[in-house]
């Protein structure tokens, strides 16, 4: 473009601002624009609008991932990057959701971060803020539009990861009770689906209880204990969720029961009880859906702003917490619902969203 389009660009965006009311619209100077046009210097982002839409708010995860987001928000707020931060709580709705995004779009934000309740019915309104020229970056539970950045992990490596190590933990043999989520939902057939392809690996290793449960201790520890009651001499447990970990550990421990492997994810209660029982003998491995996506989000929405060409998916590795670091995870004073993970560096972020 050159520089005389460029000014007659700038003339009609910022006659557009002042008939709209617009007070933000970032309108350079037609010399400003143009030199910044032909500078190999890269832009930098300023006074950004930015709104996060949530499928909900309530689960403990959310809070922390709220909290994380937000003093990355005030980080970007002292660097004159963000202007201002708004959270939408869809409590579950997702026509709400979609309704809040819509408002944004309306509402003119620079920014929207989303954790979607569903993989394809906020794709148009997601796409129509897109064509609006808003970033958009979706981080835990994606769309499926390739039209916006998703940041996440590979839920069915997470499956893989756990039935690896039980399988081996086990030696190849073995009976077993599986702990899955909700049938039908995404991430728990994902998780499934890896962990069923490494135990097809294992012939000597038996399921003898596939069970599916909500991601809540009282209902998991429901659906374990009828389970363990039918099949009490099973040899491990393989299971997705932390709240499902907890369930079946704390069963063996109630019972008096020999305490076998049991794979786990980052969930305060299940880390802590594992760490009362390790000089018991009791072993595991966890990970985690770690609540600093939601920063990797906004790093990544930032960055692109700035003209950096973000990947459009962003793989985040999950963590590994084991016998060896599990000290570092469990927090003896925060509740059994919380989901200790530690901080991710600048560096690591950077790496990720290709800056």
């Amino acid at each position: 473009m050159n520089a005389r389009s460029v000014r007659g660009a700038v003339a009609v965006a910022a006659s557009l601002c002042a008939l709209t009311g617009v007070t933000a619209c970032n309108v350079q100077s037609g010399t400003d624009a143009a030199a910044a046009e032909d500078s190999a210097s890269p832009a930098q982002a300023k006074d950004l609008k930015v709104g996060w839409s949530t499928i909900y708010l309530t689960p403990s995860w959310m809070q922390q991932t709220l909290k994380m987001l937000q003093t990355d928000v005030d980080k970007l707020k002292s660097a004159g990057k963000v202007s201002s931060f708004k959270t939408f709580n869809a409590n579950g709705d997702t026509s709400q959701q979609i309704a809040q995004i819509r408002a944004m779009i309306q509402q003119k934000y620079d920014v929207i971060l989303v954790d979607a309740g569903s993989s394809t019915a906020l794709n148009p309104a997601l796409e129509q803020a897109v064509a609006s020229g808003i970033t958009v970056v979706a981080f835990d539970s994606l769309p499926t539009s390739t039209k916006v950045i998703r940041v996440g992990t590979d839920q069915k490596a997470w499956g893989s990861m756990m039935a690896t190590w039980l399988a081996e933990k086990l030696g190849g043999k073995g009976d077993i009770i599986a702990m899955n989520g909700p049938a039908g939902v995404a991430v728990s057939e994902d998780r499934w689906a890896g962990a069923a392809e490494v135990f097809k690996k294992y012939p000597d290793i038996k399921i003898v209880s596939n069970v599916h449960s909500e991601y809540n201790l009282a209902p998991a520890a429901q659906a374990f204990a009828s389970a363990y009651s039918a099949h009490p001499g099973i040899q491990g447990v393989f299971s997705q969720g932390g709240a499902l970990s907890a369930a079946a550990l704390q069963t063996l421990v109630k019972q008096d029961k020999k305490l076998v492997p049991i794979t786990g994810e980052n969930y305060n209660g299940f880390l802590k009880l594992w760490q009362s029982k390790q000089k018991e003998g009791f072993s595991s491995l966890a990970t985690a859906q770690p609540n600093y996506l939601s920063v990797i989000a906004l790093e990544a929405a930032v960055a692109q702003r700035e003209g950096v060409k973000v990947p459009q998916d962003i793989d985040v590795p999950l963590p590994e917490i084991t016998d060896g670091n599990l000290a570092q995870y469990a927090k003896a004073g925060e509740p059994d619902d919380s989901y200790p993970i530690n901080d991710i560096s600048q560096a690591e972020v950077d790496k990720l969203i290709g800056k």
